[in-house]
């Protein structure tokens, strides 16, 4: 029986015409996400969607280490653990013979795996009860047809099932997917380009003996001339995305009968399997060329789309609320300028790059363009086989990793050499301590890790978290007695010293906050 969402009611909204602080657009994965991320900091947030449920299919699927820890900061993250279908192996094969096996996550003593699967709809309504009960006003069947920009503020039309409605904000999260009404009310274009292939994608239900891991085939004997890649979720739906070509009709091909006849080429006829969700895609990596228009930001699907191979794409969208959440928050409470909105588009546009550059090698090696690109895929599968240095060469999709912000303005350089250890920019790293996990430890704004001493006075706004200088934080880390990393609210290294200088953490955190 096929996953029923819930039904979420139309509440006509006792406020028509009224401004708000901070609007989301789009009740989705990131949308839900910003919305309960500026909830727990303390902000009135409306979410509008214009639908009355969560997606239908499994879409965005593999869920991220990174992803998971800002769930964890969230409160979500253990629900998601015990919910989803933990792994961190992947297997790639060439024909029917297994190419390499790889581990995402040899190294002991992190909270979280490499990757959970769980399908999307299952994440959705956990973010939305998380919302409710963070107090986001979650407005259900309530379309924006039209959005109007000005210097102080954002006017919208929403269709409601009583009719039009305005609404005021004065910021607004545009969240809504690859067809976002917002972004086309502004008559903003993607730079990038569409790859000539479709992939049908097909959820199918069964009692399979394959392991928790990725699967992928190149030119397989059940789909010859083509790619397969295999997921196992929750509920026990499987994943099943298959190469088509350019030229296949995608009617044709989300046919039942020949989806069926597909599945069970590849899994044998005595495999019993139901269908549950059947969509043919093709793949765009692209992006808009700024993300914040004034007062107006695209996050997620609506800003930047990359393949599904290689989990960039949803994971990307997390990562974009989780940079912009706390800055919104700090220049409402007037403990930044508006100029660190800024940071959003020099942050996220180089780490979307990034995710595109290797969306577009992965579709560049899984669908060659030419007789020469297909003889070097060849030659480059026949060679892993036997000899490790060109596994790294065999690209089925670049898996998701977060972006480490190198080159950011809100980054303070480091003042002396380091052996190693976490650069200014770079997402914090777990670690089990005595009575926990690091990152549980973290505040909600800035933190010092102060290592192997006692920590003297810090300036106001930020907290410090003692550690001791052996063990695996401090190795993670690079630390020895008397270090200090100075972390942001979205657990970033802001910048870090062998020494406690309250003066220097002083303007690291204000540079970090976008301080002139």
């Amino acid at each position: 029986m096929p996953h029923q969402p819930p039904r979420y009611p139309f509440i006509p909204p006792n406020d028509p015409g009224a401004r708000h602080p901070i609007v989301v657009v789009g009740g989705g994965m990131v949308g839900l996400t910003a919305a309960l991320d500026l909830a727990r900091h303390g902000q009135p947030v409306v979410l509008l969607d214009d639908d009355d449920t969560v997606s239908i299919g499994s879409r965005a699927i593999c869920h991220a280490k990174r992803s998971l820890e800002i769930f964890a900061r969230l409160g979500i993250g253990q629900r998601l653990l015990a919910k989803g279908v933990t792994w961190n192996t992947g297997r790639v094969f060439a024909g029917d013979r297994q190419v390499f096996v790889f581990d995402l996550l040899a190294e002991p003593g992190h909270q979280f795996p490499a990757f959970i699967n769980l399908q999307q709809y299952h994440l959705e309504e956990i973010l939305v009860e998380a919302c409710r009960e963070a107090g986001v006003d979650l407005r259900w069947s309530s379309r924006v047809v039209a959005a109007q920009a000005y210097r102080d503020h954002v006017t919208l039309a929403i269709e409601t099932p009583q009719g039009r409605t305005t609404l005021h904000a004065d910021w607004l999260l545009a969240a809504d997917g690859a067809r976002s009404a917002v972004r086309e009310a502004m008559g903003l274009d993607f730079v990038g380009k569409i790859f000539r292939d479709r992939f049908l994608i097909a959820d199918v239900v069964m009692k399979a003996p394959f392991p928790a891991e990725r699967r992928f085939w190149f030119d397989p004997p059940f789909h010859q001339g083509g790619s397969v890649l295999l997921h196992r979720q929750a509920d026990d739906v499987w994943r099943i995305d298959f190469q088509l070509g350019w030229d296949a009709d995608p009617e044709t091909e989300k046919d039942p009968e020949r989806v069926r006849a597909r599945v069970a080429a590849m899994l044998g006829p005595d495999v019993r399997f139901e269908l549950e969700w059947v969509s043919v895609y093709t793949f765009r990596c692209r992006r808009l060329e700024k993300f914040r228009h004034g007062r107006i930001f695209f996050l997620g699907d609506a800003a930047h789309q990359v393949s599904p191979f290689g989990a960039r794409g949803g994971n990307g969208g997390i990562q974009d609320a989780d940079n912009l959440c706390w800055k919104l928050d700090a220049v409402l409470r007037g403990t930044a300028p508006d100029s660190l909105l800024d940071s959003y588009d020099a942050e996220r546009i180089p780490a979307a790059d990034e995710n595109i550059l290797a969306s577009t090698r992965s579709t560049d090696f899984i669908t060659p363009k030419n007789e020469a690109a297909h003889a070097y895929r060849d030659a480059v599968l026949s060679l892993a086989r036997h000899h490790a240095f060109a596994r790294p060469l065999v690209n089925s999709g670049r898996l998701s990793r977060p972006a480490i912000l190198a080159a950011s303005p809100l980054n303070t350089p480091d003042d002396a050499p380091w052996n190693g250890g976490l650069p200014p920019g770079t997402p914090a790293a777990d670690a089990p301590l005595e009575d926990g996990w690091l990152l549980d430890r973290l505040g909600p704004g800035f933190t010092a890790l102060v290592f192997g001493t006692s920590p003297t006075a810090l300036p106001e706004g930020i907290t410090a978290l003692p550690l001791p200088a052996e063990g695996q934080a401090a190795t993670r880390y690079a630390a020895t007695a008397g270090d200090v990393v100075l972390l942001r609210p979205d657990q970033h290294v802001a910048a870090r010293w062998h020494r406690t200088d309250p003066a220097a953490i002083a303007a690291a955190r204000r540079r970090a906050l976008g301080h002139a």
